[in-house]
């Protein structure tokens, strides 16, 4: 039997416990990844502060400073930021561009929740210069990012079993969010609804106790002070839910134009013929000069979100910095910055909150409409529609508010929002970034299962193969004595040069004299159409494959066209019923 040698095989390692074993050791492991979380995110948030202090002229906050800065600072200092991180996503984080959720998703989807470690502290820096250099864009998609890094590191540093990294990734990202907004309940319902597909509810509680281990320690680093100078909410009059109901309404549709915005930015940046480390200095500069007429475009926005939860954002102001924010943080996100879109999207939340009361209000004076309070249901309404979480967008605001009252009318809100954006889209904003790279995240369990099996940990390395100038006569004794007898056929390079199956060589093995003589070559038989998959391919892609094709194996090939190994369909087949299985006892065992 001729077998071709390992070469270039993965082999995965880890600690194997038993389940009751392993509960209590990620348990631990949870509380661990919370603290190193919500240290993340206080460097983060200081870094941020670091450089808006070095930069920028003082003030009490940054609109402040922005206003205090001369001209041709806030003209150029943005383009600065972007051409500085343009170098550096290009050069060695491309994971660090956009929004940071999305990155989260498709290494759990795509990768088993492995992320390079070098991803924790770029992303941080990156970010934190670009927001410093005021970028419009947001801090907690970073943060989710930041966590999930330092989860996915630390798992496989201390070498826990594979099977544990997605939870520790997801409690790392569930701890960042937890530690920005000291709500606990928030980062948890993030990681379940917005990053993990296929949850093993037995694990709930351990992203349960990293995002409450950060929320404690988040108090200790900054104090028990609110993220936002949120109302008092008073609702007795349930007619309001109309009003609420067409504000979900608006909210979709704000939230779609804001998807497609982001599209159309990236497909314009996409079309430029310069380098792609200038286009987020670019992006920066055009930023600049809209700063020159709106000053409030600029940073993470949050002044201009307390500005509207206390009443005092004008309906004028209002409009145009939902219009502006909208075109700003596109700008930013399609040139190529680093950075979220939850915060831009409570701030277009506001704005939108604030017009709809205020315009009601000059037209019906007589419903008195508290703008302060569809400031603070706008926010979750515009966010459950970009996000498509209407879960966690009702259980954020409520733990700015601590208020059962909110509940109802941010129901109501959100979840028409997500509906609207459903119906007339389809996906959120982190959906249709990942349909884009080609990874499909919504079709339920059974594709998650199959994604996360990369092929060169379940491939054959060693498996029967021919060369081009072997003689028909050795490829049928390999044919007759071989229990799978389709061959990749190599050439004198080593590389696939063509696939020999029982079915080419039928004919040939029916002429006896043929066999004697054995004279041909398998370089005239073989057939040189080949199917194969690039060695780094999952388990769905090879599915696919075999599905579209009805071929039996496929080569998998390496970047220099060498054959790593085989799958067989029989095999990818039963690969995926062992994994579905598993996870089904997975999640049942506790």
């Amino acid at each position: 039997m001729v077998s071709r040698p390992a070469k270039n095989k993965k082999k995965r390692t880890g600690h194997s416990f038993n389940p009751r074993v392993q509960y209590v050791l990620l348990m631990s492991f949870s509380v661990a990844i919370g603290m190193a979380a919500a240290a993340g995110a206080f460097l983060f948030r200081w870094m941020i502060e670091t450089f808006q202090r070095l930069f920028w002229s003082g003030g009490h906050s940054f609109l402040d400073m922005a206003a205090a800065s001369p001209w041709w600072l806030v003209l150029f200092l943005p383009c600065f930021g972007g051409l500085i991180a343009g170098v550096i996503i290009t050069r060695w984080a491309p994971e660090a561009k956009g929004p940071g959720v999305p990155e989260v998703i498709k290494s759990l989807a795509v990768k088993g929740g492995v992320i390079r470690h070098r991803i924790t502290f770029l992303k941080a820096l990156v970010t934190s210069l670009l927001i410093g250099c005021g970028a419009s864009v947001g801090r907690e998609g970073p943060v989710v990012q930041i966590g999930a890094s330092l989860g996915s590191s630390a798992a496989r540093l201390f070498r826990l079993d594979p099977s544990m990294l997605p939870v520790c990734v997801a409690s790392g990202a569930a701890a960042g969010i937890s530690a920005t907004f000291n709500a606990p309940l928030t980062g948890t319902l993030f990681a379940i609804e917005i990053l993990l597909l296929d949850t093993e509810m037995s694990y709930v509680s351990h992203i349960i106790v990293a995002s409450v281990t950060a929320s404690a320690l988040s108090k200790f680093f900054w104090g028990d002070f609110p993220t936002f100078d949120a109302p008092k909410f008073i609702f007795h009059n349930f007619e309001e839910l109309i009003i609420f109901f067409l504000l979900g309404i608006l909210a979709g549709l704000i939230s779609i134009t804001f998807v497609k915005m982001i599209r159309l930015s990236e497909l314009t940046f996409d079309s430029l013929p310069i380098p792609e480390w200038v286009k987020p200095g670019l992006g920066g500069l055009i930023l600049g000069a809209m700063a020159l007429k709106i000053p409030a475009v600029l940073g993470v926005g949050y002044e201009a979100v307390n500005m509207g939860l206390t009443g005092v954002l004008p309906l004028d102001l209002a409009i145009l910095l939902l219009g502006a924010k909208l075109i700003a943080t596109s700008l930013c996100i399609g040139s190529g910055m680093s950075g979220g879109i939850f915060a831009p999207s409570l701030v277009l939340g506001a704005a939108l909150g604030i017009s709809v009361s205020s315009t009601l209000n000059m037209f019906f004076p007589e419903l008195a409409l508290t703008h302060g309070q569809y400031a603070l249901v706008g926010m979750g309404t515009v966010v459950a529609g970009t996000t498509l979480a209407p879960i966690t967008a009702v259980l954020t605001v409520f733990e700015l508010t601590y208020s059962y009252k909110i509940i109802l009318p941010m129901m109501v809100g959100c979840i028409t929002s997500a509906l609207v954006v459903r119906i007339l889209k389809g996906y959120s904003v982190y959906e249709a970034k990942l349909l884009r790279q080609g990874v499909n995240i919504l079709r339920g369990h059974d594709e998650s299962v199959m994604v996360n099996i990369p092929l060169i940990d379940v491939m054959e390395t060693e498996f029967d193969y021919l060369s081009t100038n072997d003689s028909l006569k050795k490829a049928a004794d390999m044919v007759l004595n071989s229990e799978f007898p389709h061959f990749p056929v190599l050439d004198e390079e080593n590389k696939l040069a063509g696939i020999l199956t029982l079915r080419d060589m039928r004919a040939f093995l029916q002429n006896a004299q043929d066999l004697k003589g054995g004279a041909e070559i398998v370089d005239t038989l073989m057939v040189r159409t080949i199917v194969s998959l690039p060695a780094d391919s999952n388990l769905k892609e090879a599915i696919l494959k075999f599905e579209r094709t009805g071929v039996s194996f496929l080569p998998l090939i390496n970047e220099d066209s060498t054959v790593a190994g085989i799958i067989k369909s029989k095999d990818a087949m039963r690969i995926f019923r062992e994994k579905r299985y598993k996870n089904k006892i997975i999640s049942t065992s506790i």
